[in-house]
């Protein structure tokens, strides 16, 4: 394993700021993955996944696992500074980093990290990003991929996840890194857990397993693990919404991955002032749930559950 410094941003109060990449395999290999924990401050979960995968790679690369002309790298973390202080983006102007990329060399500090970081992730094959939503919430484990015309669902099925979600990008899609490596021609995915802002060991053992069946079967490296599942393919569209009506407080009734029936009550909106149930949640069709709203308040028309409806002959 080589550490390797990335981006450097001089502190003047503090220490300096370093994007730190973790390189596998010999030196002068083909740069064949790539894969990317946080951009954002909350995401423990995914720098903890990364974590886990550089210390299976370092045991992997000891026992002579890693393909000889293969290169592996991992980025646990590009926004230290926000993840200290327990913010979601970066500190200093409350900007998200995954929304400025391609980057600029000259801009602001986010502008350029997102331009020096792509510059060195150009080239690889494969990308992978494991990433968070931007609403607060659990999913089931799945693959994601911008619908680009460069997007490969056969490749994304060899994580063995049990769904991969094909994303038509919206114009605010576009600064984003997974569909910035999809036009420098990299195979790009990312990675959902059923959390981020902790830790849940149980889903960043599936995502890592995942991660590393996908190596293996692309003949990176040498690791027998459980085959996994296979994929349904589900298009983001197609996810049913269940909004609420009210504002208030907010009781979640279902997790992601239960099967929900027609006009079962599935979360309950509750008076912050009176406490009485102000409303019912029903679900809208029989289904299974893809995402659950987390935080404990909601507003009016806020998105509370996504279900993978299921039709019957």
């Amino acid at each position: 394993m080589r550490e390797i410094n990335l981006y450097t941003l001089e502190g003047v109060y503090r220490q300096n700021f370093t994007i730190k990449g973790y390189e596998f395999g010999q030196e002068d290999a083909v740069v064949s993955a790539c894969i990317v924990g946080s951009l954002r401050g909350n995401e423990y979960q995914q720098t903890y996944i990364c974590s886990q995968i550089i210390k299976t790679l370092t045991r992997l690369e000891d026992h002579g696992q890693i393909t000889g002309n293969k290169k592996i790298m991992v980025i646990p973390c590009l926004n230290q500074y926000a993840m200290n202080i327990d913010k979601r983006f970066w500190p200093f102007d409350d900007s998200d980093i995954n929304r400025k990329f391609p980057g600029v060399s000259n801009g602001d500090t986010t502008q350029q990290i997102a331009s020096e970081i792509l510059k060195a992730l150009k080239g690889y094959t494969y990308g992978i990003q494991l990433t968070s939503f931007y609403m607060p919430g659990k999913f089931v484990p799945h693959v994601r991929m911008m619908e680009t015309g460069y997007q490969n669902t056969s490749l994304a099925n060899l994580f063995g996840l049990p769904f991969v979600v094909i994303r038509r990008p919206k114009p605010m899609d576009t600064t984003t890194l997974n569909y910035n490596w999809q036009m420098n021609a990299t195979s790009a995915f990312s990675i959902y857990t059923n959390c981020t802002d902790y830790i849940d060991d149980a889903s960043a053992r599936q995502a890592e397993a995942a991660i590393l069946r996908f190596l293996t079967r692309m003949g990176l490296i040498k690791y027998n693990n459980h085959s996994g599942y296979i994929a349904e393919i589900i298009n983001e569209d197609d996810l049913t919404p269940v909004l609420s009506s009210n504002a208030g407080f907010y009781k979640r009734l279902v997790e992601p991955g239960q099967q929900v029936f027609h006009e079962d009550v599935i979360g309950e909106v509750i008076s912050p002032y009176s406490g009485e149930t102000i409303e019912q949640i029903k679900s809208p069709t029989e289904g299974l749930i893809f995402f659950a709203h987390t935080a404990p308040t909601v507003t009016e028309d806020a998105v509370v559950y996504r279900i993978i409806r299921r039709l019957h002959e």
